[in-house]
């Protein structure tokens, strides 16, 4: 288990899809783990994964803040579980 599944307890996983822009600095800044998408529908798309006060940051942010020069029409999240185990090791960009 990672130090950073060891100092905050459970682990949590949730995908989501923000209708906007998005950028990946904040999830590293707040230290979580997983990876951002554009898509072709405009809005972006991932999945991140951390201790639950982390992730829940993550999410509060997607929601309400955003990038600078961010539009959030909407924030959608699913498949939110706790999880065992990281299933990555740091935050990216997918193309």
């Amino acid at each position: 288990m990672s130090a950073l599944a060891k100092a905050s307890g459970a682990l949590k996983s949730v995908d989501y899809e923000v209708f906007g822009r998005y950028t990946e600095e904040e999830a590293r800044k707040l230290g979580v783990v997983g990876w951002v998408k554009n898509t072709s529908q405009g809005t972006v798309t991932g999945q991140v994964q951390g201790p639950e006060d982390k992730v829940n940051a993550m999410k509060s942010w997607l929601s309400k803040v955003g990038s600078p020069s961010s539009r959030i029409d909407r924030t959608s999240f699913s498949n939110e579980k706790e999880i065992s185990k990281l299933d990555f090791s740091g935050f990216s960009t997918r193309y």
